[in-house]
């Protein structure tokens, strides 16, 4: 249970500073230290991340850095798309999904460690003074479109898709680095509870004892990473994240 405690707060630490990949870096962990499969380590990773993110949901909202209506539309978007990856799941037999798993960490490794830093396209306009979205048709289609193919990964691989939110808001608005943080946070607290109720209502049943330690662990390590997130610069973040994330693949696929 020590490791498992560690692996938690290990979890929640990544979570709070990076807005993203607590859920792409728990399902490995927990499959190496409990020899576990994808689809076993998947559940208690989405259920983690989605408690851990929302305890950082409540804290943004709180400092006012939450984009909560664009949350709230990528979610509600997500809900059928999430059933669709749940199907999925179902269907395509466990190595193929580990495959394609350690594909998307390669992928988004690659994305945060070699290229430059994102350059928004200012898609989703937001106000100079408030720094709200402007809602109109572009802003609603851009960011019901992320909803859409999210609920599809978190569905289908059992991750919350922070590594997909983080550089796709940042590439499609000029939101901070803080905003897209905290707001991403609460997208994956939204979609996660979707997903598991999704898991719960097909039937399946979590090892009690497990889910907890690595739950409370992580919330823990959330807030951890959140204090962290005001000290270290963003870009060494990035890099350390991406290295995790393309080691852990690697080892991943080789250990299949």
């Amino acid at each position: 249970m020590f490791l498992l405690a560690c692996e938690g707060i290990f979890i929640g630490v990544v979570l709070g500073l990076t807005g993203a990949g607590g859920g792409v870096l728990a399902i490995p962990l927990l499959m190496w230290s409990q020899s576990w499969s994808v689809s076993q380590a998947a559940p208690i990773a989405l259920i983690a991340t989605t408690i851990a993110s929302g305890a950082g949901t409540i804290q943004g909202l709180l400092q006012h850095t939450v984009r909560y209506k664009a949350a709230i539309w990528i979610a509600l978007l997500s809900i059928p798309s999430v059933y669709i990856g749940v199907t999925l799941s179902k269907i395509i037999p466990i190595h193929y999904i580990t495959v394609l798993f350690c594909i998307v960490m390669l992928i988004s490794a690659c994305r945060y460690f070699i290229k430059k830093p994102i350059k928004s396209l200012n898609l989703c306009h937001t106000h100079e003074s408030t720094g709200r979205f402007i809602w109109n048709t572009k802003t609603r289609g851009y960011l019901g479109g992320l909803g859409i193919f999210l609920g599809i990964v978190t569905g289908l691989l059992g991750v919350g898709g922070g590594f997909i939110l983080v550089p796709t808001l940042k590439k499609i608005s000029n939101l901070s680095m803080c905003c897209i943080s905290a707001t991403s946070l609460m997208i994956i607290f939204l979609v996660g509870s979707i997903a598991l109720v999704t898991q719960m209502s097909s039937g399946y049943h979590y090892p009690l004892s497990i889910t907890f330690v690595f739950v409370i662990t992580a919330f823990i390590g959330m807030f951890i990473g959140r204090f962290l997130q005001h000290y270290i610069h963003e870009q060494i973040i990035h890099k350390v994240f991406a290295l995790l994330l393309g080691c852990i693949a690697i080892i991943t696929l080789y250990r299949m």
